[in-house]
């Protein structure tokens, strides 16, 4: 390595960890190439929800992509917690912790996101597709990654960003058991009308060991998911078609029953829902983790996205000028530890209440969330929400 050229960092995966990694590390003056296994460079999944703290975080290296999501998906302000039926329990006004940040709360189609992250990217940056990770190697102040067809990549700097089921990540920890949540998940994308289903609208529908959403995501269309609780290995496994899922939801709020019986039943999405234990160590030498790869986490929340990005402006922070890049990596681990962990925390926690099985759990929770103070609620939203940048030691 000589001392006079650009660092270059090697990630694996193009989804939207890695995508806004190779954006920031660009900023501070890292070359890139990114690794993607797909051999297309299309999303998978629906939607998801971009929430402020990612907005702000950007910023701070001097990428906007709120102009661009704006354009390409939709801000909501509210979140509306109702019973099944549709009868309101709470809202949360997410967009006056927005406002108060100066940044805005955005539900997006994940292909309008991947493009808006490719043209912050810029185009003249390598995008290698079909390169499935096989091993890496430390080798000096350097690091090569092998690939199962015969590819390999040297680089400064490994990043593995490549989600839930990480190569990078499992060549540092060695075989991992998911933690299963005992649920399973239905997601779906729909061209949508209907005459409760407003401009911005996003709201929560809770019944006993099952949930709802519906968000507006721009351009006509509808992000809607469901949950079901059931056993692990059912969740795992589940092979139902839209019939089950449709007999799940009878006596729901009707734009629920509307806009599942609109959907086309081979754009629906199972999974089930699992995180993992938070994982301390991140890497080692030259290598690290970002995103799903390092804190996967349930989507109670809805900070996955969020999440990633603030790693990769976290990254970037501490690798900009950097010469010793090894403790550069651990001070970008060490930066954003807490906060991960205190995310993965959460999100398991507020997934417990928001299945919560039996008429008498569900009720109490009910009742929790209309009577409890708003300054609570706005404390805890505003934990969420608010980025805070750690100083690079």
């Amino acid at each position: 390595m000589t001392s006079n050229r650009p660092h270059k960092a090697i990630i694996i995966g193009a989804g939207i960890g890695g995508l806004t990694a190779a954006a920031t590390l660009r900023r501070v003056g890292v070359d890139v190439e990114i690794y993607e296994r797909a051999r297309e460079l299309r999303p998978a999944g629906t939607a998801l929800s971009v929430m402020c703290n990612a907005i702000t975080a950007l910023r701070t290296v001097g990428i906007d992509l709120a102009p661009e999501l704006a354009k390409r998906g939709r801000i909501f302000r509210n979140v509306h917690f109702r019973t099944h039926d549709g009868r309101p329990i709470r809202r949360m006004p997410f967009g006056e912790i927005a406002d108060r940040s100066g940044a805005a709360n955005f539900a997006v189609h994940r292909a309008d996101l991947q493009q808006a992250l490719l043209d912050a990217v810029g185009p003249d940056c390598p995008v290698h597709l079909g390169a499935t990770v096989t091993g890496f190697e430390v080798r000096g102040r350097e690091v090569d990654v092998e690939f199962a067809d015969g590819r390999s990549a040297r680089g400064d700097v490994l990043i593995g960003a490549d989600g839930f089921h990480s190569a990078v990540r499992r060549r540092l920890t060695g075989p991992e058991r998911p933690r299963e949540a005992g649920y399973v998940c239905w997601l779906a994308t729909v061209p949508f009308e209907h005459h409760r289903f407003t401009e911005g609208f996003a709201a929560h529908y809770w019944a006993p060991g099952q949930r709802f959403g519906l968000a507006d995501i721009g351009q006509g269309r509808a992000y809607w998911w469901g949950t079901k609780n059931m056993p692990p290995a059912a969740a795992r496994e589940w092979q139902g078609g839209k019939a089950e899922i449709a007999r799940a939801y009878t006596g729901w709020a009707d734009e629920v029953r509307a806009v599942i019986g609109t959907t086309p039943e081979d754009t629906i999405v199972s999974v089930a829902a699992q995180d993992r234990p938070f994982l301390e160590r991140w890497g080692y030498g030259p290598v690290t983790l970002l995103g799903d790869a390092a804190h996967p986490m349930l989507t109670a929340l809805g900070q996955g996205a969020a999440m990633a990005v603030e790693d990769a402006v976290a990254l970037a922070e501490s690798l900009a000028g950097a010469r010793d890049l090894p403790r550069a990596l651990r001070d970008y681990e060490a930066r954003r530890r807490p906060r991960t962990r205190q995310m993965v925390q959460a999100s398991r926690s507020l997934s417990r209440i928001e299945q919560l099985d039996g008429p008498l759990p569900a009720r109490l929770r009910e009742l929790y969330f209309r009577l409890a103070p708003a300054s609570l609620f706005d404390k805890q939203n505003s934990s969420v929400l608010t980025y805070a940048p750690v100083p690079v030691s």
